[in-house]
């Protein structure tokens, strides 16, 4: 007798078949489905937008320190601080740029915006659940309801499947997912601005830091002239040649130049306080070694921005964003003088037992249309309202191209007439160490008295110490020219609408760090390893 051979199929052969099942076909009946959710038929409501034209200069006319640009360096640098050649302000700004906390909070804001679009975004696709339930009762013995006989306990289960989906006919959905995106594109932006006024800022800081060193240089070598002048005093005092009024002259412009340094000294340390906490340390644990030389600014910067001015500043940019939202939210509101509709479904099995059971399901669908008729004027005054602000975002918008091209116009007028007052400011410094010279001479051979030297030692400190606070202030005004011009930045760096998804609507994985956007790849790791207020990044 033969047996017939029985047929055995391999596990792993069903699993290949449902995954080969699932890509071919369920996978791409569901992508479809999504797809024609968010690029399905609706009617944007918003009206058209477009970025303010303005008339604006060719080309500056101002004039400074600077070297004129060559045509193929008509861009600032984005590390422009590089262009000033020390290397203490390279590290101190590379290490701000890594542990700032306002600029990692900023990053914070861009990368909630994101995660904000995703979730307005997830409306214009059906929302699929799953319930499950179950209950146990017991009934009084003596309920009225209750028949001869029947249990007075009873267990339920129940599984069903929710589901229930808005289709955006009027782009209701769609405009609040712009505004998302143009919220976003605006954070990126105001992160760029708080990245660049934390450079300018730790810029002029060291800055000050650096012309308070000088000055102190300055003050000491002040000092220990005034100690040989009071040596050469003191001994014409004992021969009888000057009244004691000479030494005390003497002793008050020593004194009076030692109390002078003491406030230097203590403006520095109130500086290095500021740059310490703008690097993310402990100010008692900070210290910068001090130079006595302070140096000048003489690099090559462009010189025909002004038409291009409104790309290049990333406050324009971030205004502009907010422009853009303004106007999504007209479309917003005039989706609310149009029906509404939604569908809901759900279903599944409910039993004492066998639940999964034909006979134990149910099932209910439907769908809701809704229009207010009248609601006293609110939905009209909701639409002027948001044409209103929308006037408001375009006014506050001229208001900052203003303020750009005003800031501009300061910082070239500050560094044009702060280079010619440095250059008649080191003429006076020189007359006037001629003139302490000569009248220290004049002093020696008997032909002076005390009240010249003094005058004459007051107006050479004053005049150096006015050199060195020029200089400094030139320095400064470098950078807030360089902040002004937008510090190589460009609006290209914003991220682009479609780059502003963080991640993939069925990424479950590396969810840590959201996706770059553009340039704007900001970190995401625990705050913790910057909780070390001692010591520096490490490299």
């Amino acid at each position: 007798m033969k047996h017939k051979k029985t047929s055995t199929i391999n596990s792993d052969v069903l699993v290949s078949l449902y995954n080969s099942l699932v890509k071919a076909v369920i996978f791409p009946i569901f992508v479809t489905i999504l797809t024609s959710c968010l690029s399905g038929p609706a009617i944007d409501l918003a009206p058209e937008y477009k970025t303010p034209k303005y008339v604006v200069p060719d080309s500056w006319h101002g004039s400074g320190p600077f070297v004129k640009a060559k045509p193929s360096e008509g861009k600032l640098r984005p590390d422009w601080w590089k262009l000033y050649k020390d290397p203490v302000l390279n590290k101190l700004e590379k290490e701000a740029m890594k542990v700032n906390p306002k600029l990692e909070a900023a990053a914070e804001r861009f990368n909630q915006a994101r995660y904000e679009m995703l979730k307005v975004r997830s409306q214009l696709i059906p929302n699929i659940g799953l319930g499950i339930g179950g209950s146990n009762n017991k009934q009084s013995s003596d309920s009225l309801f209750r028949g001869i006989g029947e249990p007075n306990r009873e267990s339920t289960v129940s599984v069903a499947g929710l589901a229930s989906w808005e289709p955006d006919f009027w782009s209701k959905i769609r405009n609040r997912t712009k505004m998302q995106i143009y919220n976003a594109e605006q954070l990126a932006a105001e992160y760029s601005l708080v990245r660049l006024s934390l450079q300018a800022e730790l810029a002029s800081d060291y800055f000050t830091l650096r012309g308070l060193d000088a000055q102190d240089a300055m003050y000491s070598l002040s000092i220990k002239y005034y100690k040989k002048t009071q040596d050469i005093v003191k001994k014409r005092f004992s021969t009888g040649i000057v009244p004691k009024l000479d030494v005390l002259r003497a002793n008050y412009m020593l004194a009076n130049t030692k109390a002078k340094r003491l406030d230097i000294q203590n403006k520095r340390q109130v500086t290095l306080h500021a740059i310490a906490i703008l690097v993310n340390r402990s100010p008692s644990t900070f210290s910068i070694k001090p130079k006595d030389k302070l140096l000048v600014a003489n690099f090559k910067i462009p010189t025909k921005l002004p038409a291009t001015l409104l790309e290049r500043r990333p406050d324009i940019a971030a205004m502009e964003r907010q422009m853009a939202q303004a106007n999504r939210s007209i479309g917003i509101a005039k989706a609310a003088f149009f029906p509404n509709v939604s569908f809901g479904a759900n279903g599944g099995y409910e039993a004492i037992s066998h639940l999964f059971s034909a006979s134990h399901s149910f099932w209910s669908y439907g769908s809701l249309v809704s229009l207010p008729f009248f609601q006293g004027g609110y939905r009209r005054a909701q639409l002027q309202k948001s044409w209103s602000a929308y006037r408001e975002t375009e006014d506050l918008y001229r208001s900052t191209v203003l303020n750009a091209f005003r800031e501009v116009e300061n910082a070239l007028t500050q560094t044009n007439f702060l280079s010619k007052q440095a250059k008649q400011q080191d003429i006076a410094v020189d007359a006037a160490l001629k003139t302490q010279d000569m009248t220290m001479e004049l002093y020696k051979g008997g032909l002076g008295n005390s009240l010249d030297i003094l005058y004459a030692q007051e107006t050479t400190l004053a005049a150096r110490i006015n050199a060195i606070t020029v200089k400094t202030d030139l320095l400064r005004a470098t950078t807030a020219l360089i902040r002004a011009l937008g510090g190589g930045w460009n609006r290209n760096q914003l991220p682009v609408d479609d780059e502003i998804q963080p991640m993939d609507i069925f990424q479950y994985r590396k969810l840590g760090k959201p996706k770059p956007a553009g340039h704007t790849n900001v970190n995401a790791e625990d705050n913790s390893v910057h909780n070390n207020l001692t010591k520096p990044i490490s490299k």
